[in-house]
């Protein structure tokens, strides 16, 4: 059994992906060929943003932001305490100070009182300027954008929205990577949009950090390559990853509602045994992971085990909460305690999931999870 299976979604796409491969073989064009400006306005459109550029990976999108926003020493960051690694390492490379905050137990996503009683602490307690929330839109579901606005237009904070695993998730009728002042995806093979290797976006409807952020993908050049105005980065998408991408996004949509079926079949079977995920009202998950909870860490690695015995792989995202990490031990600042946070590393665990999954495989995960449950 896959975790995410990629290589089912190859074979069914196979002939329209080699046929956009292939044509960039033929032409040779393979950094900034047409396709990546094409990928551009397309995923700005699906969106509904006013500007979309891609560039290498969904890493430097969040750090091509920070920059084009100027953020520096002595601002502060505010960053979710359970989530991937590079949400919080872009902060010291632009050298801010990264402040961790804990998260919903129930969505796993920001914590809003949390955030308050982090920006407050640095406000009263620091000489640091509250700058940016970065948001994670985590596992698949959107966060709490309306009442983040409210906090961010309180203190004056700007929002740095990271969907790299929430590409295609939806609050009403609006699409994720439009909730931020700037707004970033990743296209890691195995995201809800995946390419064949690295790749990420930034989203916008700011006409100056637009042009900004398109300069600094490309060594800060001004009216071109040769011209460089500003310290950069060398952060492109190249044309073969835009290529698969453009076939992908034609049928992206069926993969997100194929999605939600198998997650409400996984709900139906586990909802007795665990803890299920939680999708608010309103919301759409493009469900990059779909994340149990258990009732302690030995019960979470009895269910592994009896997984593993079964041929079954399972992930744990993640084991150290951020502030825990020792890369972060000279830069953070702890502002507020994250017991959901540590509560949450110790008991989850994702499981196999794709649009693809079949009822037998879904069955067969179910099952296992109740034989080591008992």
């Amino acid at each position: 059994m896959e975790f995410r299976d990629l290589k089912k979604q190859y074979q069914l796409h196979k002939k329209e992906i080699n046929e956009a491969i292939q044509a960039v073989l033929e032409s040779t064009n393979f950094i900034s060929g047409n396709q990546v400006k094409e990928l551009e306005r397309k995923l700005a459109e699906y969106v509904g943003a006013k500007h979309c550029i891609t560039c290498a990976n969904g890493t430097d999108a969040l750090q091509l932001a920070l920059m084009a926003w100027e953020i520096e020493p002595q601002d502060a960051v505010f960053v979710p305490d359970f989530t991937f690694f590079s949400s919080g390492e872009v902060v010291p490379l632009v050298g801010a100070v990264p402040v961790f905050v804990d998260i919903d137990r129930e969505t796993y996503n920001i914590d809003l009182d949390s955030l308050k009683r982090a920006i407050e602490y640095v406000l009263h307690n620091t000489k640091l300027r509250p700058r940016v929330i970065v948001v994670v839109d985590l596992f698949g579901q959107p966060a709490r954008y309306q009442e983040i606005r409210e906090i961010a237009k309180e203190y004056d904070l700007l929002i740095l929205e990271d969907a790299a695993q929430a590409f295609g998730g939806m609050i009403g009728e609006k699409k994720t990577c439009s909730f931020g002042d700037i707004s970033t995806t990743s296209f890691f093979p195995a995201k809800p949009l995946g390419c064949y290797g690295d790749g990420g976006a930034v989203f916008t409807d700011d006409d100056v950090w637009a042009e900004r952020l398109r300069s600094l993908c490309v060594h800060g050049k001004g009216s071109d390559k040769y011209d460089n105005i500003r310290i950069g980065m060398n952060s492109r998408l190249d044309t073969m990853q835009a290529a698969v991408l453009l076939q992908k996004l034609q049928f992206f949509e069926e993969e997100v509602e194929a999605c939600n079926r198998v997650a409400a079949k996984y709900d139906e079977r586990l909802s007795d045994a665990v803890k299920i995920p939680v999708v608010l009202d309103n919301m759409r998950s493009s469900w990059a992971q779909y994340t149990i909870c258990l009732k302690d860490g030995e019960e979470r690695e009895r269910v592994t085990a009896q997984l593993q015995a079964d041929g079954i792989p399972s992930a744990v995202y993640y084991r150290k909460p951020m502030h825990r990490q020792k890369a972060f031990a000279d830069w953070s600042i702890e502002a507020v305690s994250c017991e959901n946070t540590e509560y949450i590393c110790e008991r989850c665990l994702s499981l196999p999931f794709h649009p693809y999954m079949e009822d037998a495989e879904i069955n067969a995960v179910c099952e296992s999870i109740r034989k080591a449950l008992g």
